[in-house]
């Protein structure tokens, strides 16, 4: 990679490699945004008396995972009356600060100050606001890709909302909301690339994909069944998504593959970079929760049945549709559908 190229993809939204830096050190701080030491130990309370307990879902059991959810309810149990006892009661909420219109510190943005914002962001304003009544009653925890089902295994967080697909396989480690956006992964390289698409110009290429995520179990199980040339090298993981565009502005790798929602986003922060291809999956991002936790479940869905109607569009023409576009397969939400 020229110098030149690497000093034009640092141009841009407050410089993408200022957002290399601040990737970076989420990968070090992982889990570490501090609490407000009124907060107590940051449980749950998840597992207390009074919680329904929901059928485990089992890979081979689950064919559409995007409906496997619980219906929607108002009701609060133990998970909810727990949040709302702590002394400062606040959802912890898990999120990325490094994605760009999705969940991100804006540094040209000197009225927000360091505050997050981007479109999971206002889904988790409208969360707060329904279950506590004020939207800022959240304390947010920055959640690197491979830490978010520890995170909430462990009960660092009460939820994460961080442009995560529902699969069959997370569903066995934890619960998810009904969907809240559809994507699908796409391929993101030099605009002077050879590369195409998901096809087979991705022979002899080096492809970047963040650590237990769709975008590289996808790779990998279409590797193993012939379906992604032989040839192309996806030995490259890293810990967060945005890593992969550094590594491909350093000339480390060719081309990344990632949900196109976010692979879009990208490509508005460094005009060295374009989206090749369609979209070659079809993938909806839900809100992850412990499992156990039925009564958050269903009172987050009851806030999806109202966001859809009134807040959902307001947040995509705000957040997304500079990057996507005003009438994207992405620019309404996805039904939803409950087991």
């Amino acid at each position: 990679m020229s110098a030149r190229r690497l000093r034009a993809s640092l141009k841009g939204w407050g410089g993408v490699g200022a957002m290399a830096v601040a990737c970076a050190l989420t990968a070090v701080f992982a889990l570490l945004l501090p609490l407000s030491s009124a907060r107590g130990d940051g449980s749950t309370g998840i597992g207390g008396q009074g919680v329904g307990q929901g059928t485990p879902v089992k890979a081979d059991e689950c064919t559409d995972p995007q409906d496997q959810s619980l219906t929607p309810s108002a009701v609060d149990g133990a998970t909810i009356d727990a949040i709302k006892k702590r002394k400062d009661p606040r959802l912890i909420v898990g999120v990325d600060q490094n994605s760009f219109r999705w969940g991100y510190r804006d540094p040209n943005n000197t009225k927000s100050g360091s505050d997050l914002e981007g479109f999971d962001i206002d889904l988790v304003h409208a969360i707060a606001d329904d279950i506590l009544g004020d939207p800022n009653a959240v304390q947010f925890r920055a959640i690197p890709t491979n830490q978010r089902i520890p995170a909430i295994q462990s009960g660092k967080v009460d939820m994460v909302v961080r442009t995560m697909t529902i699969t069959c396989s997370r569903l066995e480690q934890v619960t998810f909301s009904a969907p809240y956006f559809e994507t699908g992964q796409q391929v993101l390289a030099p605009i002077n690339s050879t590369i195409t698409g998901y096809d087979k110009s991705l022979a002899n290429q080096k492809i970047c994909t963040a650590t237990g995520s769709t975008a590289y179990d996808k790779l990998d199980a279409d590797k193993k069944a012939g379906e992604l040339v032989s040839s192309a090298d996806i030995s490259t993981t890293v810990p967060n998504q945005l890593d992969c565009l550094v590594r491909l502005q350093l000339g480390e790798v060719d081309a990344v593959v990632t949900d196109g929602a976010l692979a879009a986003s990208q490509a508005a922060q460094d005009p060295t970079v374009q989206l090749k291809g369609k979209t070659f999956t079809t993938e909806y991002y839900g809100v992850a929760m412990k499992k156990g936790s039925d009564d958050l479940v269903r009172r987050v869905n009851r806030v999806l049945e109202n966001y859809r109607q009134s807040g959902w569009r307001t947040a995509y023409d705000k957040w997304l549709s500079p990057t996507l576009g005003a009438d994207s397969p992405s620019s309404n939400p996805p039904a939803a559908k409950y087991k």
